[in-house]
């Protein structure tokens, strides 16, 4: 080979060797390295399904909406539309792998004044597939809830009820009692509440207790009375619940039940997610997480009442009274319902809500910052949806109505098993006993990550019913003071309908 030809393929090799090497280094690369202005690890992919990466490309979108979110600007905004597809036969699963990124390189954002922003970086809409789900509401006619609490806490319920309960034929009755501080409500503030509650597609009946003075327990278990009394031909099962319990999906409840015969003696429930809560009240249905009685075990409770009203008096709870009389007067035990949540754990609940396990009912919203009515706000545009996960490539996971969660080293991420729900919950523990603590309700659990570092969350801050689908917004602080604030927004619409 003549002198000039061989310089001329070793500098090719050696440039080729540096090409390599550097594609090599980027790769390896932290995320925070690949880019200031994006969400990085949202830029990786890993072809899971043979799917393509979609381009980006510039678009123009109106985000005057943004003002009314509490943020500091500048903040860091991408957007992405969903496109839902559902599929005859297709099973909702807990998580999926998607061959794509979720979102295009974010943009910074001077102020919500900016209605008008040009995105350079916008990808197309994003479809997926989901499980057939009804466009109309179901027919509950065989259910009748009941719950008793004070007019004013009805209210702060009042439009997370109608998200579950309105235009489907499920009936429901509540005991109207006296608040602990105040005065007793009058006979037309509870006819106006009820009215109200009626024009928002409400078949509820509210009523006063059976017997005046009586306690809260009380109250709760002459539930048992009153819906027997009104039950209809259809009436097979009689839901008792808090003020606080939240069921997500209707079509699942009923799904639920359809495996069990109303006719026979059954005591349908959840316990306290805590082991040590189980062992002081006793195996029951928690009055939390909803506790359905069969209309075979409704007519002996009912044969039972006076008795049991008067005997069960000390105890603590209108659902231990329930599970004494039941115990005491049938020989019925409890169906365990895994779906049922009491949420008898606190803290961090976000191992929960993405752990991809759909829940049939949720529990104790009011007392932290889980705004269950916007979360399930997505369940009319793809169904029981409501929390299920998809992963994009290999560092990326949508806990759709919750959460978008990054985790750093996508390689730490590809390992993790997303079997297992996250322990971000406080758990007690009780001496000498096997169960840690949450075994018998949340098992299998993994360790819980370190936030912003091992795990960078963007949680659900706002979310809107809009013409063609909804909204979703997702927020991430920043890791330290002075760090913007990234938004992600996701638009929802079902496949056919006008964006």
């Amino acid at each position: 080979m003549p002198p000039r030809r061989s310089i001329v393929v070793f500098a090719c090799l050696v440039l080729l060797s540096t090409v390599i090497l550097s594609i090599y280094r980027v790769g390896k690369a932290k995320p925070e390295l690949l880019g200031k202005l994006v969400p990085s690890t949202l830029m990786h992919v890993q072809h899971v399904q043979g799917v393509k990466d979609t381009p980006s490309q510039p678009c123009h979108k109106d985000v005057a909406w943004l003002a009314k979110l509490d943020i500091q600007y500048p903040i860091k905004y991408a957007e992405r539309e969903i496109i839902v597809r559902p599929k005859p036969g297709l099973e909702r699963k807990s998580l999926t792998k998607i061959n794509e990124t979720l979102f295009a390189q974010s943009q910074e954002l001077i102020a919500s004044e900016d209605s008008n922003l040009e995105l350079q970086k916008c990808k197309p809409p994003l479809v997926l597939d989901v499980p057939v789900f009804p466009t109309a509401p179901v027919n509950a006619s065989t259910m009748m809830f009941g719950m008793a609490t004070t007019l004013e806490r009805l209210e702060d319920s009042r439009h997370h009820i109608a998200r579950w309960l309105a235009h489907n034929k499920a009936k429901m009755f509540v005991v109207i009692i006296k608040p602990e501080e105040g005065t007793e409500a009058s006979d037309e503030q509870i006819a106006v509440k009820q009215g109200v509650m009626r024009d928002q597609g409400m078949d509820i009946t509210l009523v006063r207790p059976l017997t005046k003075g009586e306690l809260y327990t009380e109250s709760y278990f002459s539930l048992v009375r009153v819906m027997y009394t009104h039950r209809t031909d259809a009436s097979s099962w009689f839901v008792l619940m808090d003020d606080d319990t939240f069921f997500p999906s209707m079509q699942a409840l009923l799904a639920m039940l359809g495996k069990y015969d109303s006719k026979e003696q059954y005591w349908i429930g959840g316990v306290s997610e805590q082991w040590w809560s189980v062992g002081r009240y006793g195996w029951m249905g928690f009055g939390g997480a909803g506790i359905f009685l069969s209309l075979g075990l409704a007519a002996v409770l009912e044969a039972e009442y006076d008795i049991c009203i008067t005997e069960m008096h000390k105890a603590a709870g209108g659902d231990e009274r329930v599970m004494r009389c039941v115990y005491k007067h049938t020989e019925t035990k409890l169906t365990y319902i895994t779906g049922l949540h009491q949420m008898d754990i606190f803290g961090d609940l976000s191992g929960v809500y993405e752990s991809g396990r759909f829940p049939l009912s949720l529990h104790h919203w009011k007392g932290g910052d889980y705004p269950v009515d916007l979360m399930s706000l997505i369940s009319d545009i793809c169904g029981d949806c409501l929390f299920q996960r998809w992963q994009f490539g290999v560092d990326t996971v949508l806990s759709n109505g919750y959460s978008v969660v990054q985790y750093p080293e996508g390689e730490y991420a590809n390992g993790l098993d997303f079997r297992k729900a996250e322990e971000t919950w406080n758990s007690h523990t009780i001496e000498a006993s096997v169960n840690p603590g949450t075994w018998h309700s949340m098992a299998p659990s993994r360790p819980r990550l370190e936030l912003d570092k091992q795990k960078i969350q963007y949680r659900l801050v706002e979310s809107a019913s809009m013409e063609s689908g909804v909204r979703q917004t997702y927020v991430h602080n920043g890791k330290e003071d002075g760090d913007p604030a990234t938004v992600l927004v996701l638009y929802w619409r079902r496949e056919n309908s006008t964006a």
